[in-house]
C-alpha cells in the first residue's frame, strides 16, 4: 500500500478549504496530475520544500511536500491572485531598487564632486605657494 494514500492526500490538501466551497482536489485525478506536475519541477531543477534523502524520487518527494503541507494546490482564481501579488510585489521592488540606485549615483556623484573640489582647493594652496617662493627668490635677489 501506497502511504499516504489518494484519500489521505485528498484530505489534507482540502483541510482548509471552507464549507460550501468546492474542494481545492475533487478527484483522483487532479491529485495525481498536481502530484506529478510538481515532481516535473522537481526533476527540472527546483528545490524541494521538505527534507529529503538523497536518491529519493521526485514523486516521493512531491508527495511528501503536499502531505507535510509544504506545498498547497491553488485554484484557478487562488493563482490568479497570487500571481498579480507577485507581479504586484515585484513592480514595487523594481521602482525602490530604482530609486536606491538613483540616490546612490546622485551621492556618487556629490562625492565626486567634492573630491574635485578639494583637488582644486590643494591647486589653489600650491599656486599661492609658488608664488610666495617667487617672490621670497626676489626678494633675496635685491
Amino acid at each position: 500500500m501506497i502511504h499516504p494514500s489518494y484519500v489521505e492526500l485528498m484530505k489534507v490538501v482540502n483541510e482548509g478549504a471552507e464549507i460550501g466551497m468546492e474542494p481545492v482536489v475533487n478527484s483522483r485525478y487532479s491529485i495525481v496530475s498536481a502530484t506529478a506536475k510538481r515532481a516535473r519541477q522537481i526533476v527540472g531543477g527546483a528545490e524541494p520544500m521538505c527534507r529529503y534523502t538523497p536518491g529519493e524520487k521526485p514523486l516521493s518527494i512531491a508527495v511528501k511536500e503536499l502531505y507535510d503541507r509544504d506545498l498547497q494546490i491553488l485554484t484557478d482564481e487562488e493563482a490568479g491572485i497570487r500571481k498579480a501579488e507577485v507581479e504586484n510585489a515585484t513592480r514595487i521592488l523594481n521602482e525602490r531598487r530604482a530609486e536606491l540606485q538613483k540616490e546612490n549615483e546622485e551621492k556618487a556623484l556629490s562625492e565626486a564632486e567634492e573630491v574635485i573640489a578639494d583637488e582644486d582647493d590643494d591647486d589653489d594652496e600650491e599656486l599661492v605657494d609658488d608664488e610666495e617662493i617667487i617672490d621670497e627668490e626676489a626678494s633675496e635677489d635685491e
